[in-house]
């Protein structure tokens, strides 16, 4: 049963600033991370071979392992610590067609205003049969660091992840889910991390508040061109 009105205690969250406006990363694993993490552990088989990762490999090389036989990481600004590739995705210069079995592309396409060519290089630069595994916002602070250097442009739903992705992919090679609930998204807005929530308060799914979206998509294996 709902509190009645003008019953409701804030406590601590009566604020007009957040407890933190690093997502929570100065108090421990912030709350976005904890399900993307989540998503990448359901989906550690497709972490092989050739894989691509963007500002740095700590989710490569935390999930593949011996599995992965070329680690790149990609990065837009020249001179970046560990980056092997300098490149826009949403030109998809310097980037060549079918070199990737796996792209983990987690929190980054909010800061690619033409969204669809970033896709469509994505989907150009994986191997047939090559998987792309990638996270993005539903409910979340602004990440000023970014927006002041890059911009930052868009929040999704499962609805639009669907659709932006089943317009490059095959329809039927792309599987969407969400995370979290009315607790989570209200504890991620103020920058709490996840060690001040119970599990079973962090893994209640509520379709309604869509904290993070997750997308895995597979190019086929063989793709039939014209004159074939």
């Amino acid at each position: 049963m709902s509190p009645l009105k003008n019953q409701i205690r804030f406590g601590d969250l009566r604020r007009l600033s957040p407890i933190s406006r690093v997502h929570g990363t100065d108090r421990g694993l912030p709350i976005d991370r904890y399900y993307i993490e989540g998503f990448l552990s359901a989906n550690v088989s497709d972490v092989k071979g050739h894989v691509l990762e963007f500002d740095d490999d700590f989710y490569t090389q935390r999930y593949g392992g011996e599995r992965i036989a070329v680690s790149d990481v990609l990065h837009v600004e020249e001179g970046h610590p560990g980056a092997t590739i300098i490149a826009d995705l949403s030109s998809g210069e310097n980037l060549e067609d079918d070199t990737f079995d796996c792209i983990i592309c987690t929190q980054t396409l909010m800061y690619i205003y033409p969204i669809q060519a970033a896709i469509q290089t994505l989907y150009r630069i994986l191997k047939p049969g090559g998987t792309l595994l990638a996270t993005f916002p539903g409910i979340a602070q602004v990440s000023r660091y970014d927006m002041d250097r890059w911009g930052e442009y868009w929040r999704f739903t499962t609805m639009s992840a669907k659709r932006l992705f089943g317009e490059v992919f095959p329809p039927e090679s792309v599987s969407v889910e969400s995370q979290g609930n009315v607790l989570a998204a209200i504890a991620f807005l103020h920058g709490l991390c996840t060690e001040e929530l119970e599990k079973d308060e962090l893994n209640h799914c509520d379709p309604d508040y869509e904290v993070l979206i997750t997308t895995r998509a597979r190019k086929p294996p063989h793709e039939i061109k014209t004159g074939e």
